[in-house]
């Protein structure tokens, strides 16, 4: 599920998050709801692609994280740490899952 906010600074911010209610991916402010709509069109258009949207990260201390990457290759947004590669790559499917999912 998308969940989209305005702040009070004037920008806008999405969460992914999963069924249970979980947040999976925080993006980052922007500017306004339509280069968020547009950065999510993008996104949802290229998952399934061989565009590199999800960039696989390692912490210095051998966590994981995923970033999320709009169309030139900007980070949008991030998700918390995984301890696992295999939780990480979990995590994927499911921030995949939630983009195909109605707000």
């Amino acid at each position: 599920m998308i969940k989209i906010n305005k702040k009070k600074e004037g920008v806008y911010v999405f969460k992914l998050k999963s069924s249970n209610g979980r947040t999976l991916l925080k993006s980052i402010p922007f500017s306004s709801k339509e280069d968020l709509d547009k950065t999510l069109q993008e996104i949802k258009a290229k998952q399934n692609t061989r565009a590199k949207i999800f960039e696989r990260k390692t912490t210095t201390d051998g966590k994981f994280l995923i970033q999320l990457k709009n169309a030139v290759g900007e980070t949008v947004g991030s998700s918390g740490l995984y301890s696992s590669e295999a939780g990480m790559e979990n995590g994927i499917l499911n921030i995949k899952n939630s983009l195909n999912t109605d707000q």
